[in-house]
């Protein structure tokens, strides 16, 4: 199923979900090929309506492999857990959503076509349900306590007949998510699903020609001996912009957030083509990746054009997707990926000690080697858990190809002072229609999370999480705005 198709599709089932019509919405979402995370989320959604709650499960399941910073996923699935008596489960997804807000009061996904804005007040309040139904009820009244520091005005009672609830050993009612919202597709994307006619057909009103029936933009004109003989000029307008314009040949769905989504028939301008076949194009005012073989040069001298129609896009299958470079480990070194809020990667050498190790995730993340937790798997429990009194030959010997994953946790000094970040202060007013964008107001402070390109970053504001063009924004100094 094309990029388009399932745009199409998706709109259709949002639609009909909005008339609640379910039934058939979810029939449509089961239909789509390659769900994205998004699509996943809605199918969870709707057997959770339907209290199918193993279906709902899985989709969830589905939903976070594809996303796994989507703390909403989470959050459901936390849901879905706790109908399901599996408390435990039900806890650990709920503190996977609110680890995922990143300390920030809330998350509004608007801007990615979901009208829900999910609180951390909210996030703790059914961590700590999840406490209580476990019996512990110790932890169940430190939630709610820590949930006043997130706290709303509207909030606010809910959390303190929760607190009464606490010591008094009673259960509460758990906050749900909205039954009938759902993630809808990017407006201007579907708007552009049918093509429109804006300009209608064109009628002679005067010409210098009797007769004159031309339907074009300008008459037909009569030829003057001895006129100028210059050859056309190319158009102004394709000069101006940067870049070798390319016309689109293939579509091309994106699979990272610094790849761009075309079409065929699409005009793209060529910045940099790359000795791995990728070229870094700029397409609707957006600079991305595209495969260079998905395109072809586009002559902009008028003369070579003259006389030709537009050609249709050529109906053979597209190429093979070259492959993207990435870290290669150097002599014998080993890859370490690291699970964090967001995902790195580091080089060490073979049979690396932990200082060297930790040192070097250290300056990555820009926090102490002290605030910093590695395990080898998720739950960063004792036997888990690496440290400096840690035998690193077991940890190597875990690697496959020379590649190993750990995961990482931080955590506030001691002191009370936090950690330095690496922010920017906005130079101009960037907003964008795409889901997966940054959107933010001349002089807001960004935190940066990862660069993903020279041109791409990728960084938080008010409690917002996209990409953004590094163009517009200034790097502040350490403790500096």
């Amino acid at each position: 199923m094309s990029f388009l198709d399932t745009l199409r599709e998706w709109d259709n089932a949002a639609t009909l979900a909005d008339k609640n019509n379910f039934s058939e919405a979810l029939r449509i979402f089961l239909s789509i090929e390659e769900p994205n995370s998004k699509i996943y989320f809605n199918i969870g959604c709707l057997h959770l309506l339907n209290q199918d709650l193993d279906d709902a499960e899985k989709a969830f399941d589905s939903s976070i492999r594809k996303d796994e910073h989507l703390a909403v996923a989470f959050f459901q699935r936390g849901i879905t857990f706790y109908r399901k008596d599996r408390y435990e489960e039900c806890l650990g997804d709920f503190r996977q959503a609110f680890k995922a807000l990143r300390g920030n009061q809330m998350i509004d996904y608007k801007a990615l076509g979901l009208r829900y804005k999910l609180h951390a007040c909210d996030v703790l309040h059914n961590i700590a349900l999840a406490e209580a139904q476990l019996g512990h009820w110790e932890k169940a009244h430190e939630n709610l306590v820590k949930s006043l520091n997130y706290k709303t005005e509207t909030k606010l009672n809910m959390i303190d007949k929760a607190l009464e609830s606490t010591l008094k050993h009673k259960l509460f009612k758990p906050v749900e998510f909205p039954t009938i919202v759902l993630f809808k597709p990017n407006k201007h994307y579907v708007a552009q699903l049918e093509e429109k006619d804006y300009l209608g057909k064109a009628k002679v009103v005067a010409s210098v020609i009797p007769q004159d029936e031309f339907s074009g933009f300008a008459p037909l004109q009569p030829q003057v001996e001895g006129g100028p003989t210059d050859g056309p000029k190319e158009p102004e307008v394709l000069r101006a912009l940067e870049g070798d314009p390319h016309t689109v040949l293939f579509e091309f769905v994106p699979e990272t957030s610094d790849e761009l989504a075309v079409v065929p028939g699409n005009i793209v301008f060529v910045l940099q083509k790359g000795d791995d076949n990728w070229a870094s194009v700029l397409f609707n005012e957006r600079r991305g990746l595209v495969p260079y073989n998905y395109l072809e040069r586009m002559e902009i001298s008028l003369a070579s054009k003259k006389n030709e129609g537009v050609s249709a896009p050529p109906s053979r299958q597209p190429p093979t997707r070259p492959e993207r470079k990435q870290v290669q480990p150097t002599d014998n070194s080993y890859i370490v990926k690291v699970r964090y809020t967001f995902n790195f990667a580091v080089c060490v050498a073979p049979g690396c000690p932990y200082d060297i190790l930790i040192g070097k995730i250290s300056k990555k993340l820009n926090f102490s080697s002290a605030s910093i937790t590695l395990s080898l798997t998720s739950e960063a429990t004792e036997q888990n858990v690496i440290n400096a009194n840690t035998e690193m030959e077991s940890v190597w010997r875990r690697a496959k190809a020379r590649h190993i994953t750990l995961w990482c946790n931080t955590k506030d000094q001691t002191d009370g002072e936090q950690q330095n970040q690496i922010q920017f202060v906005a130079l101009h007013t960037y907003e964008s229609s795409n889901p997966e964008d940054l959107n933010f107001q001349q002089g807001d402070t960004i935190t940066l999370l990862s660069r993903i390109n020279q041109d791409w970053l990728e960084g938080q504001c008010k409690g917002n999480t996209g990409i953004f063009p590094a163009p517009f924004v200034e790097e502040l100094p350490v403790n500096g705005h």
